[in-house]
């Protein structure tokens, strides 16, 4: 009996900790395999998500994750995948990233920008999706207070394992919220500071849609909600930093003009 009044009293601390402190019960080995499984899923439907065949276009874009990926504060370099595709749907506006950096733009998106450093700050909030792993934080925060009470019952915690993954089928885990885009602003802003391009670019993005409307928008703040306290934050940090402003040599607009010709 006192055995098992200790275990229940090591279940809740180990719960309490999952629900306060961002525990994540997965490996990082988890997030990869997850990726690669849904990089096959989304391949398999090329009705859903169409891939555009241009290597010239995809091999820019996957420069530009490479340049922010080559960030010290980028922890997964090696481990994730950090791929690029580009969806070929010009009205659709928006991007996401898998867990394990496998990484999806869509061509709408890329024509309603208007430089490279706004792509990239871009890129850089769904590489931060990645590497703050927060598709299976989520996971562990709605499945592993049981599966760490199974543990610490002694129970097999397999069964529960799968019921976690089972909770986002397929493109489902890619719903942030608020505090996960937050974070990944915030990240997005560190990793450009050491690339060429103007770290607040991602305000930008946000003045084009933040005063859309239609399905597309509706889409895009689905899986990334923006509140107005995103805007404002972004702002600040830019402020605190006191950058100067933009010029060409950071925004990089005539490049991506001529990036832009290469889309249909």
């Amino acid at each position: 009996m006192k055995r098992y009044v200790l275990r229940a009293a090591l279940a809740i601390v180990l719960t309490a900790a999952v629900v306060t402190c961002g525990v994540n019960i997965f490996p990082a080995s988890y997030d990869a395999q997850l990726g690669a499984n849904l990089d096959q899923e989304i391949r398999r439907n090329p009705r859903e998500y169409p891939l555009l065949d241009n290597e010239r276009v995809r091999s820019a874009v996957q420069a530009m994750v490479d340049e922010v990926v080559r960030s010290p504060l980028v922890e997964y370099r090696g481990r994730f995948a950090y791929k690029v595709s580009i969806i070929n749907d010009p009205k659709t506006l928006n991007a996401f990233c898998t867990p394990g950096g496998y990484i999806y733009v869509y061509t709408g998106l890329m024509k309603a920008v208007d430089n490279e450093a706004t792509l990239a700050a871009v890129l850089g909030h769904e590489i931060a999706h990645a590497e703050r792993r927060h598709a299976t934080k989520r996971m562990t925060k709605a499945m592993g207070a049981q599966l760490l009470l199974d543990i610490a019952l002694g129970n097999n915690p397999s069964r529960t394992t799968e019921l976690a993954a089972n909770l986002f089928v397929g493109l489902a885990l890619l719903k942030n919220s608020r505090d996960d885009e937050a974070e990944s602003d915030e990240y997005s802003f560190r990793y450009l500071q050491t690339t060429r391009w103007y770290p607040g670019a991602l305000g930008f993005f946000f003045e084009k849609i933040k005063n859309r409307s239609g399905s597309a928008i509706e889409r895009l703040l689905s899986t990334h909600p923006l509140p107005q306290d995103r805007i404002e934050a972004n702002a600040e940090r830019v402020r605190k930093a006191n950058f100067p402003p933009p010029t060409e040599a950071n925004l990089r607009s005539q490049p991506y003009q001529e990036l832009k010709q290469l889309l249909p």
